[in-house]
């Protein structure tokens, strides 16, 4: 029996093994980076009906998405991204576009072609071109031959235009023409403004069916115009109302620090594990391993796009996924302080910690749909992430850990009990159970509630700074929030601010600049306003020519900023909601009271640090203060968990006394856990804002803020407040009563 287990236990390490070390190289290879690490651009249109009185209902959003994925796979752009968002908005991701300022143009061009006299009287329109096509003239200049579907009826048109003497002769071909829009004010503008592409004369009757378009063309041009006539005109108008560019190079470096801060913020935590926990330690970090490698397998499958936010998602989530072992392995060192053999220990700790990781868990893939559902795409890439992290980490975590260690107690090739938890068992201290015997134990801890009042000041002081620096300097909202444009540029050396104020002037720019950036050589210059798309190009093109590198640059109208706040207010009162009814279902409600108490407290603290500090707050920013929501309730969920254990053994509470007493055993038996935990997120977080893109460290110093606040809230907040709701029914006769807990020692076997 005690073989089979070890073979067992050898043969699904070898398979696991040999399938991470054989097929990783494969998965890495197929998954899509989004535009954030290879470059590209994003942009989001109102979809606007061509005449006032139509409607946008789904067929035409449909129709022209197909039109816009027409005209992308004319780009040759692989795996783009195009989908509806609401009644009237198309989102359309490029990534790794080689020329965004043609792709922007090709999708946004509505292509109407009209033939129009004079005096701008329609002639003919773009409904009866069949095909066009690139072609050279006698001299070899580039020309779009357009083939039409009635010959005759263009016939018809020269006929009647052959007799006019000049200029009403003349057949101007528009690209785009609107009402307003005239032919004498047309050519007095500049050639790249002009809507009229060629304004030929005809001096005969023209009975071919194809049509040469003669504009003065580049190559380029020519063959842009014949694309996009074959990819057929939009039924609808698009306006830019969100864009997001973003430069390959900034996409390169994005990734290469990204990865490398995940290294780091991984390798951290494997150390500490095995370190502190020994062969336990050592499990889970193979459990890990197996962790990260099913999830991007998995996110492979899903045919997902890997974004910055995404990868930050799965390396902070390999410190939430560390805290199922955590929990299980303190259960387990609890369950030997009270002299359990170590199989019984193992047995009785797994089953205990499970519920307890579920509730905590559930709670956090709660603020997972909730980001999702109200948040942006690079947000709906972190909570997407975030949510099968968790998922993962109950295959892997939990049940994986759960049978490898059973396999091992199992074969009994360890037969020391400090191997298997190593330094945690060493330091293990008696801690008795039951909190009508803690109160008469003469060797007290710590304790938490007596010194609640000198905790809730430490909060109030800090929140009273906190507000007069809000009120004195409120936050500093990026444009995500307040609306306008914002370039960021790149330089090999650090950045000259006022060589930057220069060039932006010489654009006829005035915008505020901040220096950023580990080496202080990213330029942020901020311009109030959304700017049309030429001028993004214009801006471009100066900046790369100057510095070597396309700068990104994110353009948000005032109608996405508003809808924003609106969101992230939504999402907040929204997870605050649902973590309020989930808790009162699983416990009660003074549980699920304080609980969103705490978790304002560390929400508010976070946006009270970032006023002080005067650091930017952009979309991000909402997702870090949820993503915070769900590791404070995580982290609180344990010491309820073991609170309300206590009180089934003990059943009756007659007295404030031995109400105090189980609160304080039960922060006492889950502070080993809290502190381990928050020191394997912040591992990971702090590696991310050191090492990390500078395009995530806001998000990054809101999570170790957010983290450090969660923690101490958990300790210090959460469960004192529960203990003086509870006190005051209790000094009013009420007795608090729960039915006997589950008995765990069981014969069952361990695997």
């Amino acid at each position: 029996m005690k073989l089979t287990k070890v073979i067992w236990l050898f043969l699904i390490i070898i398979a696991l093994g040999l399938a991470i070390g054989t097929t990783s190289d494969q998965v890495l290879n197929r998954l899509k980076l989004g535009l954030d690490l290879q470059g590209g651009f994003e942009v989001l249109y109102k979809v606007e009906p061509i005449n006032k009185y139509d409607d946008i209902d789904e067929d035409v959003l449909k129709n022209t998405i197909s039109a816009l994925n027409n005209r992308v796979n004319v780009l040759g752009v692989s795996e783009p991204n195009i989908q509806a968002e609401g009644s009237d908005r198309i989102r359309v991701q490029l990534a790794g576009v080689k020329d965004q300022a043609s792709a922007r143009r090709m999708l946004s061009t509505e292509a109407h072609l009209t033939f129009r006299d004079i005096n701008d009287q329609l002639m003919l329109d773009g409904s009866e071109i069949e095909s066009a096509k690139l072609s050279f003239d006698q001299f070899n200049k580039p020309i779009v031959s357009i083939k039409l579907k009635d010959p005759n009826k263009f016939k018809d048109i020269t006929s009647d235009l052959s007799n006019n003497v000049y200029p009403n002769n003349i057949l101007a071909i528009w690209l785009d023409y609107e009402d307003g829009l005239n032919f004498k004010e047309e050519q007095q503008k500049p050639k790249q403004k002009q809507r009229i592409i060629s304004a030929p004369q005809v001096k005969e009757t023209l009975s071919d069916d194809n049509v040469i378009i003669e504009g003065d063309f580049t190559l380029k041009e020519a063959n842009e115009l014949a694309s996009m006539l074959n990819a057929g005109s939009l039924p609808v108008k698009l306006s830019e109302i969100y864009s997001q560019s973003v430069g390959a190079h900034f996409g390169d470096d994005a990734l290469s620090k990204t990865i490398l801060a995940g290294i780091i913020g991984i390798s951290l935590v494997f150390l500490f594990m095995v370190g502190y926990y020994g062969i336990s330690g050592l499990i889970s970090t193979f459990t890990l391993c197996a962790y990260i490698y099913m999830i991007l397998l998995i996110f492979d499958w899903m045919n997902g796009v890997l974004t910055l936010p995404g990868i930050a998602a799965l390396i902070l989530g390999v410190g939430m996924a560390v805290d199922a072992n955590i929990i299980t392995f303190e259960r387990m060192k609890d369950e030997l302080a009270v002299g359990k053999s170590l199989e019984n220990a193992f047995r009785a700790g797994t089953r205990r910690a499970f519920i307890t990781i579920l509730d905590a868990n559930l709670t956090t893939i709660l603020v997972g749909l909730v980001l999702f559902t109200f948040g942006t795409s690079g947000v709906k890439g972190f909570a997407t992430m975030l949510i099968i992290s968790i998922l993962i980490s109950f295959l892997t975590a939990v049940w994986g850990s759960r049978i490898l260690l059973g396999l091992l107690l199992k074969s009994n090739i360890l037969k020391g009990k400090v191997l298997i938890l190593g330094v945690a068992l060493k330091r293990l201290e008696i801690l008795n159970v039951r909190a009508s015997q803690y109160v008469t134990n003469s060797k007290r801890k710590l304790d938490f509630v007596k010194y609640r009042k000198f905790f809730y000041s430490i909060s109030l002081l800090v929140f009273s700074i906190g507000i007069f620096s809000f009120i004195l300097n409120g936050l500093n909202l990026g444009i995500d929030f307040t609306s306008g444009t914002r370039v960021e540029v790149i330089s090999d050396n650090t950045m000259d601010t006022n060589r930057l104020k220069t060039e932006f002037r010489n654009l006829n720019y005035d915008p505020d600049i901040t220096i950023s950036g580990k080496k202080d050589n990213i330029g942020v210059a901020v311009i109030k306003g959304d700017i049309n798309q030429s001028e993004v190009e214009k801006i471009k093109d100066t900046f790369k020519s100057e510095y070597g590198s396309e700068p990104n640059v994110n353009v948000v109208s005032p109608i996405v900023g508003n809808e924003l706040v609106k969101n992230a207010i939504k999402a907040i009162i929204v997870a605050s909601f649902g973590i309020v009814i989930y808790l009162t279902i699983r416990y009660e409600l003074s549980f699920a009271l304080t609980a969103v108490v705490a978790l304002f407290h560390d929400a508010l603290l976070t946006i009270f640090v970032f006023s002080f500090l005067q650091v930017e707050v952009n979309l991000y920013f909402i997702a870090a203060v949820l993503t915070i929501i769900g590791y404070s309730i995580n982290d609180t969920i344990v010491t309820f968990d073991r609170i309300k254990e206590h009180l089934r053994e003990v059943k009756l509470i007659n007295s404030v006394q031995e109400l105090q007493s189980i609160v304080n055993i039960s922060l006492q038996q889950t502070l080993s856990r809290s502190i381990n935990t928050v020191l394997t997120v912040l591992m990971t977080a702090f590696a991310l804002y050191i090492f990390g893109s500078e395009s995530i460290s806001g998000f990054s110093l809101a999570l170790l803020i957010g983290l450090i606040a969660g923690t101490y809230s958990s300790l210090f907040i959460a469960s004192q407040l529960w203990f003086d709701i509870k006190s005051m029914k209790l000094k009013k006769g009420n007795i608090v009563f729960y039915k006997e807990k589950e008995k765990y020692d069981t014969d069952k076997p361990l695997v």
